[in-house]
């Protein structure tokens, strides 16, 4: 299997990046994975809806560009289908068993994704109905898909 993380933004943080470092090391034993980081579009600090419309267009542009081909997209989205860590864990299974073996994860940036990215998104997904950073999503998000293989090859992980 083959996971990619596409997110808007880099990790400015030493300690998330020692985070995701940690993560993409223990999911190596269980798939291939990377994360690609978009560069983020300055907006100013109290950005009116069309220019965070702006924003969120030209990092969908780039999104576009980084997705690869032939892939399954799952974007993060707060109407996105929520779920606890058992059900993900089953949703990932059966996306690997109907041969969806290259899946993409999409993080948007502060103003979140653009309509055109999440329409044509395979899926939705949603972490939780509380805002999160951007920057923590993703440490969330390898953290599930951690936990999902650990679940689906029935290995115990703390509750």
């Amino acid at each position: 299997m083959n996971i990619r993380i596409v997110c808007v933004g880099k990790l400015k943080e030493s300690y998330l990046r020692d985070a995701q470092k940690e993560y993409l090391k223990r999911l190596s034993r269980f798939c291939r994975i990377e994360v690609t980081e978009i560069d983020e579009e300055k907006a100013p600090e109290a950005a009116s809806p069309a220019q965070e419309e702006k924003v969120r267009q030209k990092e969908a542009e780039r999104i576009v560009r980084a997705l690869g081909k032939n892939t399954m997209t799952i974007a993060l989205a707060l109407d996105g289908k929520e779920m606890d860590s058992v059900e993900f864990a089953r949703e990932m299974e059966n996306f690997m068993t109907s041969g969806k073996s290259d899946i993409t994860f999409i993080i948007g940036g502060s103003t979140g994704l653009d309509i055109s990215v999440l329409k044509s998104a395979d899926y939705k997904l949603c972490l939780s109905k509380m805002t999160f950073p951007h920057q923590l999503a993703r440490i969330i998000l390898l953290e599930q898909i951690y936990r999902a293989f650990k679940i689906i090859n029935n290995e115990t992980y703390h509750k």
